[in-house]
């Protein structure tokens, strides 16, 4: 009998095209949980923690490996020698941080660049303006270690619909944009990360090619009550 994470994972699978893909958030979560997704055919996880992440890798070394949270510069070389995605670029300068980084591994590291679409301003990423003035400036052409494959978002943390279909709407829509302008002659431009638990049926309406689901796999993350 399939475990109960195998179980989330198939009901997922169930519910969204083959063609988009799961990213198993697994912050927080122990190695008998991770090997009881990876045991079901999970392949791909995120983390947002680079020491989280590097030990985790030397338990799953045969996983693919995603960041997703606020990447500072002086962490990339933690993880430039295994990750295969960073979701969360938010500016050039980590993008040549990141391309520094994995040329001492002769690697091509794909990476999402992250747009803002969250009411919440304590949230990341890149306006639209921002974005389209780091692609003008055609230095990240230059650096040939890194692939920008597509665009990441988060939605406002709210209960009206129509305002997180609003914002992956929109995201998709700049992604159009985005792909039009500068990524015609790149056919690895093909990912929109957007979508998890509460909102991930939306996404994948508004065209999410990746979603990232953490406690609909894993369960509710348990609260730590402080003993006095």
């Amino acid at each position: 009998m399939a475990s109960y994470i195998a179980q989330n994972i198939n009901r997922i699978r169930m519910n969204i095209p083959s063609c988009v893909k799961i990213i198993a958030i697994s912050k927080t979560k122990t190695v008998p949980q991770i090997r009881e997704a990876f045991q079901s055919g999970q392949i791909c996880f995120g983390e947002n923690r680079i020491r989280e992440l590097f030990e985790k890798n030397k338990q799953f070394p045969e996983a693919e490996w995603q960041f997703i949270g606020h990447l500072q510069t002086n962490k990339v070389k933690y993880i430039a020698s295994f990750v295969q995605m960073i979701q969360s670029v938010d500016s050039f300068r980590v993008l040549e941080e990141i391309n520094r980084q994995a040329s001492k591994y002769k690697r091509i590291i794909d990476c999402l660049l992250q747009i803002h679409i969250a009411r919440e301003e304590t949230k990341s990423g890149l306006s639209e303006q921002e974005t389209i003035d780091l692609l003008e400036h055609n230095a990240w052409q230059t650096l040939k270690h890194i692939r920008i494959c597509g665009l990441m978002g988060m939605a406002s943390f709210t209960d009206d619909e129509a305002v997180i279909r609003n914002e992956f709407r929109g995201l998709a829509n700049f992604f159009q944009r985005i792909r039009r302008d500068y990524f015609a002659d790149y056919p690895s431009f093909c990912e929109i990360s957007m979508g998890m638990s509460d909102d991930y049926p939306i996404a994948v309406e508004e065209g999410a090619t990746m979603i990232r689901i953490g406690s609909l796999i894993f369960g509710e993350r348990e609260k730590i009550i402080k003993q006095q």
